[in-house]
């Protein structure tokens, strides 16, 4: 495996200098390292190397080593950027502290059933599938503020942010300018966007959090 702690700092390093570029406050951006498939043992020297934020994509994945690693560092952050089935929303509740894959009726109202249930409160994004890709999670663009209100309205849910994850085969600005205006249309702070390859665009675009797995922890 690539050595993680100096691919940390060698993104974190990045991170600072788009900030600067785009004349955005230093610290502007949370960095959110993805662990998704590698084990407990991988990602302790990044948690010893003083990251806090980490992203994985599936619940069940999470629930085998997520638990004792944040009984071990009480301040960690786990935040759910991969699709969430109904029938894991209680799983899901209990372990993250953001999900960011809200992006249909359901899920808002299983969220809301189990929040109320486990007393616990999780943040919140909408998951925006900005290039209207038919294999891939999200709400459509056009519905998406509509959906935030709904959120909002219906299942009283404080809905912070929306996230994003482009076509592979495209260039991402548009799509995070689109992120960005839907943001502003609904009314929430936090745009969850930007991955490995390209987080220093997603940062001049307003980024409020980067989404970096391969290239801090190498290919999967």
């Amino acid at each position: 495996m690539t050595n993680a702690v100096e691919q940390l700092h060698a993104v974190k390093a990045r991170i600072a200098n788009a900030e600067r570029e785009a004349r955005r406050e230093p610290g502007a951006v949370t960095l959110v390292a993805v662990s998704k498939t590698f084990t407990a043992e991988d990602i302790r020297p990044v948690i010893e190397a003083d990251q806090r934020v980490f992203g994985e994509n599936r619940v069940q994945e999470a629930q085998g080593k997520w638990p004792a690693l944040k009984a071990a560092f009480a301040d960690l952050e786990l935040h759910l950027i991969g699709p969430l089935q109904s029938n894991k929303a209680k799983e899901a509740v209990a372990l993250f502290d953001v999900i960011e894959t809200v992006d249909r009726e359901k899920i808002a109202a299983e969220l809301a059933k189990e929040m109320a249930r486990q007393r616990r409160s999780p943040k919140l994004y909408v998951q925006v599938n900005t290039g209207s890709e038919p294999q891939k999670a999200g709400i459509e663009p056009r519905d998406a503020v509509a959906f935030v209100k709904r959120c909002r309205d219906v299942h009283s849910l404080a809905i912070e942010g929306l996230m994003c994850i482009p076509p592979a085969d495209e260039n991402p600005g548009p799509h995070f300018a689109l992120l960005d205006k839907l943001a502003r249309e609904a009314g929430v702070a936090k745009l969850s966007m930007g991955m490995s390859g390209d987080y220093e665009t997603a940062i001049a675009f307003g980024a409020t959090s980067v989404r970096v797995g391969s290239a801090i922890f190498g290919s999967r």
